[in-house]
């Protein structure tokens, strides 16, 4: 019951809150939500001194604060992200850069890394081309979130969501009919799915999707970084990745490693940083986590 007044709250109140109001309403909480969650606000600092050993602890707070107020900020927005009329969606996300790579059929990869306006990036791709669109998930423990997170991100265009348990076929099925898959391949997945290249010159478990798929399925890959802004978000669109894929899979995981780390210096704050993303370690090597 109260998943279902949650959700019936944010679709009914929040989404019709001001962006302002509703951005000040995140902000507050994201700042309580630094100083209760002690776990997660110490996995946050922990990631960003190992990602950023020079910037200075003040600076490296600073950044730790911000995403959680973004990731309140991020979190309310899915009200009007999912439940607002199409109009109002339109207006608040943007999508910029290299847009002539999502015209045509050709098979194309959209690199969406963690950053907290990746919904926002989701929903920018469907209201603007009309490309079939696929995207991985994994369920929400809780049936009712789960149905509205499903919802909401297929709420505009024909976007498909597969589930991480069904396997690659169908997604490699309908890249290879002109598709566009949106893939978040950034995130610690534990040993099993993933090889340890480098992530801000730290040895981290990554998946080497993007490189399989990309060749597999004979797909370009673009990048696409989601920015929050005060009136909405803004998606860019890189230009497609040269020489990607190569036969050399670590190589091109390295790369999109590379990739982040350069999008996400443009705006460390707005960064999943409270994720375990150096969990796994390699064999033998402590938790950085203790």
């Amino acid at each position: 019951m109260s998943a279902r007044l949650g959700v019936w709250f944010m679709q009914q109140v929040l989404a019709r809150l001001p962006l302002r109001v509703l951005r000040a309403l995140g902000w507050g909480l994201g700042q309580v939500l630094y100083v209760l969650a002690a776990p997660r606000r110490k996995v946050a600092l922990r990631n960003l001194a190992l990602c950023f050993p020079q910037a200075t602890p003040a600076q490296r707070r600073a950044w730790a604060r911000e995403t959680f107020v973004v990731f309140c900020q991020a979190w309310l927005d899915r009200g009007w992200l999912w439940a607002a009329p199409r109009a109002v969606v339109e207006r608040r996300v943007q999508l910029t850069g290299a847009l002539h790579e999502l015209e045509g059929d050709t098979p194309t990869i959209i690199f969406a890394p963690h950053f907290y306006g990746m919904d926002a990036g989701g929903l920018a791709l469907p209201l603007r081309t009309a490309r079939a669109f696929t995207s991985i998930f994994s369920t929400h423990p809780d049936p009712v979130v789960d149905a509205w997170f499903m919802a909401g991100r297929q709420r505009f265009g024909d976007v498909r969501m597969l589930n991480r348990a069904d396997g690659v076929k169908p997604i490699l099925s309908n890249l290879r009919k002109g598709g566009l898959l949106y893939l978040l391949s950034d995130m610690d997945f534990g040993p099993g799915e993933s090889i340890f290249v480098p992530f801000f010159g730290v040895p981290a478990a990554t998946v080497p999707s993007l490189s399989r798929f990309a060749r597999l399925g004979r797909a370009k890959v673009l990048g696409m970084y989601t920015r929050m802004t005060p009136t909405g978000y803004v998606a860019e669109i890189t230009p497609a990745w040269q020489h990607f894929p190569t036969d050399d899979v670590p190589a091109d995981t390295a790369r999109m490693n590379r990739e982040l780390e350069a999008a996400i210096a443009t705006m460390p704050g707005q960064y999943y940083w409270v994720h375990r993303r150096f969990k796994t370690r390699p064999e033998g090597t402590p938790s950085v986590y203790q």
